[in-house]
């Protein structure tokens, strides 16, 4: 901790937030009147689960701090950085500053909307205010809704009333910069280095948070081709919130309608999480779909884990994310369709994996897109509807280009016959679903 301060003051709490322009709870913080000291915590709640002490994402967060360290001491002020449990940090906060009110943006997971009711719990008791905003979406909760006032659960009319509703109001950037003097002026604290958390530096070239407009212009063309560099790699940005959603919408709106949607996909997957949290705490969407019985083969899991199925495109997939911790969207659910219909193996399984491996990875999106491939999903493509691997390797690979680089043993000795014949898989993956269904 730094040294104590009597000035009363606001503590701005940075999360998925990681700037400091364009930032609506910080922008409230500047405006509050106090002066305001930027603050964020390496929770050992979600650190002391990590298995992989080189987690990459650990270092883009230590890295993405260090730059508003940076930004902050050229202000005459500083970050304050916390390793612990944080209502231990909160407790101890309180006893350090005089602290007037807490200003932080919202986070719509189940732990952290937990932790943050626990948080408010603890302020209240000092009656010190504990503000939340919206930021890392252009619309939360239940500002999208049907005309029966329900939450959208099918992505088509939802994005429809989303372009409706949004204008420029939604997308206008926060002014932070204007308030900059605002900053708390204060003894520059140490942040706790990474070895004293239980992790390793890893040398890693993260994606750039900057896309530029001839990707986006050739998005809807281009991004289905996993050998083309086709897509925005900006989902770790907008994960960690080095970007502003803002920023990004209005430049979809100029230049591809087709990644507008897929921003919108963000929102749309963030409602869901926030409107039936049950989710998040691995329950199928639709509840008839936790009756399926899967095979759960644990050998079948290791190798499509491995990249050792005999499917040359999910295998290129999973050594691509076991190699780099990026997959394309394509092969995400080429992947996943493999893994919950191919083998029966429940989504849960793949879903943790990918959590563990992905850079990007966002409980809301990743729950989505595997509920989404397993059937048991909002919007979700009908359980019949089975990604068959080798046509997907023929329209979206076919010079075998990404499969190449991803499986150089496919043409040796060493390449393993297909784990299981497609439509013998498919035809018992048809079989297990209406057997479930069929019991509703």
């Amino acid at each position: 901790m730094s040294s104590p301060s009597k000035e009363k003051i606001a503590v701005f709490w940075h999360r998925r937030d990681l700037r400091l322009h364009d930032n609506a709870g910080l922008y409230r913080a500047l405006r509050s009147g106090y002066k305001v000291l930027p603050l964020f915590i390496f929770d050992r709640k979600i650190l002391d689960a990590l298995e992989n002490k080189e987690d990459k994402r650990v270092m883009f967060i230590y890295d993405a701090i260090l730059e508003i360290k940076d930004k902050l001491n050229k202000m005459d002020s500083d970050i304050l950085v916390e390793h612990g449990f944080a209502a231990n940090v909160w407790k101890e906060l309180i006893t350090k500053y005089n602290i007037a009110e807490v200003y932080t943006n919202g986070d719509y997971e189940p732990y952290a909307t937990e932790r943050d009711q626990e948080i408010t719990d603890i302020l209240a008791k000092e009656n010190i205010p504990f503000k939340s905003f919206k930021d890392q979406v252009i619309f939360e909760k239940k500002e999208i809704l049907s005309g029966q006032h329900t939450p959208y659960t099918v992505f088509t009319p939802y994005s429809r009333a989303w372009k409706d509703k949004c204008n420029k109001f939604f997308l206008s950037s926060y002014p932070t910069e204007k308030y900059f003097s605002n900053f708390f002026s204060h003894t520059k604290p140490d942040i706790p280095s990474l070895k004293e958390m239980g992790f390793e530096k890893t040398d890693e070239d993260f994606p750039s948070d900057k896309v530029r407009d001839e990707l986006l212009e050739k998005y809807e063309e281009q991004r289905n081709y996993p050998a083309l560099p086709g897509t925005s790699r900006l989902g770790i940005h907008l994960r960690f919130g080095t970007i502003s959603i803002r920023d990004m919408a209005r430049k979809a709106f100029d230049t591809s309608n087709t990644w507008l949607n897929e921003l919108i996909w963000r929102d749309f997957y963030q409602q869901i999480l926030w409107n039936f949290p049950q989710v998040g705490k691995g329950k199928a969407f639709r509840p008839d779909y936790d009756k399926i019985k899967w095979r759960n083969n644990e050998e079948e899991f290791k190798a499509w884990c491995e990249g050792r199925t005999g499917y040359p495109l999910v295998d290129a997939g999973m050594h691509q994310i076991n190699a780099t911790g990026f997959m394309h969207n394509r092969i995400r659910m080429v992947t996943a369709s493999f893994l919950t219909k191919h083998l029966l193996i429940d989504w849960r399984w793949g879903e943790a994996y990918f959590a563990e491996k992905l850079l990007d990875y966002d409980l809301a999106a990743n729950n989505g897109g595997w509920q989404w491939a397993a059937g048991s999903g909002t919007d979700a493509a009908p359980y019949f509807r089975i990604f068959n691997p080798t046509a997907q390797a023929e329209k979206f690979d076919k010079k075998g280009e990404y499969i190449k680089k991803w499986v150089p043993e496919l043409n040796s000795l060493n390449y393993p016959d297909p784990i299981v014949d497609h439509k013998f898989a498919r035809e018992r993956c048809l079989k297990a679903y209406k057997d479930a269904l069929d019991k509703s």
